[in-house]
């Protein structure tokens, strides 16, 4: 009795439709991101001699906004009264120790009100601060 060899099976992965579906997740993900951008207030800020940009990542930024009209928002989040403030800055630095709350205040701000901003921030213990600026004439 003689035996047959079977025939050797070849076990491949079709790899044709591989580039369609990579094209269809980079479009997909391509239209489900959202870049995280911040309105804020209308304010102008006041012009500065020297100015140094800050090298860290936008991430570990927190952006305060404070207009003529003493309007105050922190993240595109309006804040009522002053007092909010210190709640809103204590739960950001918990969540990233290495947060920088910058400051953009209308130049023609009452110096009360960004002084009120300023205790606030210290007593929810937001320390380190950067004050935004545009570059001056002189």
């Amino acid at each position: 009795m003689e035996f047959k060899k079977k025939t050797k099976i070849k076990l491949a992965i079709p790899t044709a439709s591989m580039p369609d579906i990579i094209f269809m997740l980079l479009i997909f993900f391509m239209t489900v991101t959202v870049m995280k951008t911040y309105s804020g207030l209308k304010v102008r800020v006041p012009d500065a001699l020297k100015i140094e940009k800050l090298d860290v990542s936008k991430r570990h930024i927190a952006t305060i906004w404070v207009d003529k009209e003493q309007n105050i928002m922190i993240n595109d989040i309006t804040v009522q009264e002053v007092k909010n403030l210190r709640n809103r800055a204590y739960e950001l630095r918990v969540n990233d120790p290495l947060l920088i709350v910058v400051l953009k205040i209308d130049e023609k701000a009452q110096m009360g009100i960004v002084n009120k901003v300023q205790q606030e921030l210290r007593k929810g213990n937001a320390l380190n601060i950067n004050y935004s600026a545009r570059p001056g004439e002189l």
